[in-house]
C-alpha cells in the first residue's frame, strides 16, 4: 500500500503517540507546525469515527499496549495543510485477509468507498492495507487498515498473531478538508 495521507511519511513520530492514553485527545501535534493550533475539536471528531471501534472478533490491544486506545495526531510539516488522524492500534490471531475482510463490511455499512491501488504492481491488501474514502460534513477523510506496522516503537505484543493499525484522517485545510486520496 502507497497511502499518499500525509500521515505515512510520519508515521515514525506516531510511535511516541501511541503510548500516550486516550484522555490526551485534546489536539497533539506530533510535528510543530502553526497549523495543528485549533485543531482539537477536529480531532475529536476524528476519534469518535465509529469504525475505529469495530475490529474482527478477538482482535485486541496488544499486550504492552493495554489501555491505549485511540489516538490522535496533528502532522504540520509546513508544507501545505496538516494531516489530522485518529488511529488505534490491534493485536489478532488471524490473517491479514480477515481484518480486510471485517473492515470492508464495516466500511461498506457505514457509507465508505473501497479506492483501490491503480498500480499494476500494486501488492494485494492482505499484504499491506487497505483504504476506504468518504466525505463528511464537507470533509474528505481516509480510513485505512495498515499491516505495516514494523516503524512502531516498542514493537506490538501480538504472540502468534499480526499487528494491524486503523486510522482515519483528513486534511485541516478550512476548505473541507480537500481531495485526500489513497494512492499516489
Amino acid at each position: 500500500m502507497s497511502p499518499t495521507s500525509p500521515s505515512a511519511p510520519a508515521r515514525a513520530g506516531l510511535a511516541a503517540a501511541l503510548l500516550v492514553p486516550a484522555a490526551f485527545l485534546g489536539g497533539c501535534s506530533l510535528i510543530g507546525g502553526d497549523g495543528c493550533h485549533g485543531t482539537g475539536g477536529d480531532l475529536k471528531r476524528l476519534a469518535a469515527e465509529p469504525v475505529l471501534g469495530t475490529a474482527p472478533a478477538r482482535a485486541a490491544e496488544p499486550a504492552n499496549y493495554r489501555g491505549t486506545g485511540v489516538t490522535t495526531g496533528c502532522d504540520d510539516d509546513s508544507s501545505g495543510a496538516p494531516w489530522l488522524h485518529a488511529d488505534r492500534l490491534y493485536a489478532f490471531p488471524g490473517g491479514p485477509g480477515d481484518v480486510v475482510a471485517h473492515y470492508t463490511r464495516a466500511a461498506a455499512a457505514a457509507g465508505w468507498r473501497p479506492e483501490r491501488d491503480p498500480s499494476a504492481v500494486a501488492a494485494p491488501a492482505s499484504v499491506e492495507g487497505a483504504c476506504w474514502t468518504r466525505t463528511e460534513h464537507g470533509r474528505h477523510l481516509l480510513l485505512t487498515v495498515d499491516f505495516r506496522t514494523g516503524f512502531i516503537s516498542p514493537a506490538p505484543a501480538v504472540g502468534s498473531g499480526i499487528a494491524f493499525e486503523v486510522s482515519v484522517g483528513s486534511k485541516a485545510d478550512g476548505n473541507g478538508g480537500g481531495e485526500a486520496t489513497c494512492w499516489h
